[in-house]
């Protein structure tokens, strides 16, 4: 498995590379005469981007419009939309996440991270707090406000970090975390201002691999509702061609390129990128109501169809049965590695970076150091399967409504189902340091820490009866596992230090350790 996964981190370093020339293609294609009649109106401005983008490139993965609708600066998703009626979160926006339906949940994370702070000694220094995807910061305040009961715990806290490519985000998190009064410097990472709550620093970073791994610190890493939103590969399997149609071109991610030597017909199952392309019924017919994009089967193999389900040997298992289709993120198992590097430090030895987490010519990442003692732990909260693969998941949210994933660019929110035996394939192999537990369904893991009896406790005071619906409506949403219910939907998982599963964790099936 080693093998494969650095035959895929290679493939995601030309990837990104690739990832920058079609930006720039986005860009260029933004400013060339559209070949489409100027009449036409798009569903939003990215659309058209996309579109005269892909009339010089062809169709593109799915993982590339994933990150174009979301991040680009161009009018995506979580880069672009504006504060207080345009928000993203809430009910003013497109969707309520966990931590915005009632404060008990950030709570319960909160102590959740006493109880493994306990369980592995107490440590008096050195404890970082990370989330990556913060959203509004709902979820950080929540556990700050919990960590102030616990001062011992709360004195160990060096400083708070945030992974947020969002510069509205960024500043939302900063009035919530910090006080509207606080100033946001810029540093050579990202941006800084001070907690509220504690005399430490609030550093905000674009991507977690620009902090740095030290040895002797605590790392306490927080995901929730993060991986559903990283771009994701889809595959299927398709059955053997004919013998007497040899290959004489492959498709890229720029379009079809000519072969040396033409390829002979493959003998065995292959595997076939599904890619988002022009929906001529839309763009050149105008047909009223269809979409103006849509997946379609590469004809050929690419260089993602050929390396990326390669990584596990649950994808090569369905690759034998034509049909099969998979969805995979390697950006997910990108994050699950560095999250376990952290907490365990790497298995291998860490290679050469330059400033910033850029590659050098060896191609490593940002290293991970060797850590004596394991620390920390990692929780990752999302949506997804238990142990299968993920299929078809790929899903648009706008208005609190399920809308096709490929509709209005920019306006709506895409995601797909987390595959979380993926994730902690991922961590385990980065590190021989830590070990996983879970997933659990969210509703089983909030009752075992304690959720209804949190809830009586708040309800005591309550004398409103509005207000006593509301709470009530919102905790059992979190739990029920029917219906609207978030207690089977989504899961959560653990990576802590590795310890021969001799301790389970607190929500998990542990319970607390002095």
């Amino acid at each position: 498995m080693q093998q494969a996964t650095g035959r895929v981190l290679t493939h995601l370093r030309a990837l990104r590379k690739r990832a920058t020339q079609t930006q720039t293609l986005v860009l260029s294609a933004r400013r060339c005469q559209s070949s489409f009649d100027n009449n036409r109106q798009w569903s939003t401005p990215l659309a058209q981007t996309l579109a005269n983008a892909m009339k010089v490139t062809g169709p593109i993965p799915i993982a590339a419009f994933m990150r174009q609708v979301l991040t680009s600066p161009e009018g995506g998703y979580y880069s672009t939309r504006p504060a207080g009626e345009g928000e993203v979160f809430g009910k003013k926006g497109d969707f309520v996440t966990s931590p915005e339906i009632s404060q008990v949940f950030g709570e319960l994370v909160g102590i959740w991270t006493i109880t493994e702070w306990i369980a592995q000694g107490r440590t008096r220094s050195g404890v970082q707090l990370m989330e990556v995807g913060p959203g509004k910061g709902t979820l950080m305040d929540d556990m700050l406000r919990t960590f102030r009961n616990f001062r011992s715990f709360a004195s160990s806290i060096e400083a708070i970090y945030l992974v947020e490519a969002s510069s509205t985000l960024r500043e939302v998190q900063k009035q919530l975390l910090c006080g509207g009064d606080a100033a946001m410097e810029e540093t050579d990472i990202g941006h800084r201002s001070v907690c509220k709550y504690f005399d430490v620093p609030v550093i905000w970073v674009e991507d977690i691999r620009l902090l740095p791994h030290e040895e002797s610190k605590t790392p306490f890493i927080f995901a929730h509702e993060f991986f559903d939103a990283l771009p994701i590969h889809a595959f299927e399997s398709v059955p053997p061609a004919p013998e007497n149609e040899p290959k004489d071109e492959v498709m890229t991610p720029t379009g079809p390129a000519k072969l040396r030597k033409p390829l002979k017909a493959a003998n065995v199952p292959q595997w076939r990128e599904l890619l988002v392309t022009l929906n001529p019924k839309a763009v050149e017919e105008n047909i009223e109501g269809e979409p103006e994009f849509k997946l379609t089967l590469a004809r050929a193999s690419t260089p993602s169809s050929l390396v990326i389900p390669e990584i596990s040997e649950r994808y090569r298992a369905l690759k034998s049965q034509p049909g099969s289709t998979i969805e995979v993120s390697p950006e997910s198992r990108i994050y699950a590695s560095d999250f376990a590097r952290r907490i365990g430090g790497a298995s291998e030895p860490p290679r050469t970076a330059t400033k910033k987490g850029a590659t050098t010519a060896t191609g490593g990442e940002t290293p991970a150091a060797a850590k004596r003692v394991p620390s920390g732990a990692a929780l990752i909260m999302d949506y997804g399967t238990l142990a299968t693969v993920p299929i078809n998941s790929l899903r648009g949210i706008q208005h609190h409504q399920t809308v096709p994933a490929l509709s209005a660019p920019g306006q709506v929110d895409v995601s797909a189902d987390v595959d979380f035996t993926a994730l902690a394939e991922a961590a385990i192999e980065a590190s021989e340091g830590v070990e996983v537990h879970g997933p659990v369904e969210q509703g089983d893991f909030l009752h075992a820490m304690g959720i209804a009896e949190r809830m009586q406790q708040l309800l005591k005071g309550v004398t409103d009866e509005s207000k006593r619906k509301t709470l009530e409506t919102g905790w059992k949403r979190l739990v029920e596992k029917g219906g609207g219910g978030m207690g089977k939907i989504y899961k959560v998982m653990a990576i802590v230090p590795e310890n021969n599963g001799k301790r389970r964790p607190v929500g998990f099936g542990g319970n607390i350790m002095a």
